[in-house]
């Protein structure tokens, strides 16, 4: 989404009684990954964050295969439904999910991270960026929208992101506690205005 499109999205969530648009935010995407490392993107269409990071290093899964069409060449693109993964137990060193929980309902959300785990190899490490979604309460607006500008080594990508409200609320703490039932160690939670950062840890042994 250029700057252009990104400015008409927080005006129109500004003035739509439909569309709850929040200020534009900022998400850090650091290069924390190995040369080594084969790296799962879960929920990998679209703008493809990780997969401009790291490339060919990347396997980029979405359930819809237009979203997968729209990502620039280089990870190897998968459609599949993150909660049913098609891959082997231990098959990546590293997972990610970039702004991709926002879009998966409330419920369902334990069932990816054990899938997430599943997938990983011990001491690999899954990363969460993601944006707190309030409960909509008597608000009549039904889609809740956030700009963002990411920022990765060497240049930034400013885009939006827009999911139907009711039943997608969420919140850092609310994903770690998750992830910690399902074994995952919580190494980090970063929080910048109304985004977050987590970084989860398969134990070892």
């Amino acid at each position: 989404m250029n700057d252009l499109v990104w400015r008409l999205t927080a005006l129109l969530g500004k003035l739509s009684v439909k569309v709850h648009c929040i200020a534009p935010q900022m998400a850090r995407v650091d290069d924390v990954f190995r040369d080594c490392d084969l790296i799962l993107d879960l929920g990998g269409g679209g703008e493809g964050v990780i997969g401009r990071l790291r490339g060919r290093q990347v396997v980029a899964v979405d359930a819809r295969k237009d979203e997968l069409l729209e990502t620039p060449a280089g990870p190897t693109k998968v459609v599949a439904d993150a909660r049913n993964l098609p891959f082997p137990d231990r098959s990546f060193e590293a997972a990610t999910a970039f702004f991709f929980l926002m879009y998966v309902a409330a419920r369902d959300r334990r069932q990816i991270l054990e899938e997430a785990y599943r997938v990983l190899a011990p001491g690999g490490a899954l990363q969460i960026w993601d944006v707190v979604i309030p409960t909509p309460g008597k608000r009549a607006r039904k889609t809740f929208v956030v700009p963002v500008r990411v920022d990765l080594p060497g240049r930034t990508i400013r885009t939006g992101y827009g999911v139907t409200w009711n039943g997608r609320e969420m919140s850092a703490e609310g994903i770690a506690e998750t992830a910690q039932s399902v074994g995952f160690v919580v190494t980090t939670v970063e929080r910048s205005g109304h985004t977050f950062h987590i970084s989860l840890v398969r134990p070892a042994a």
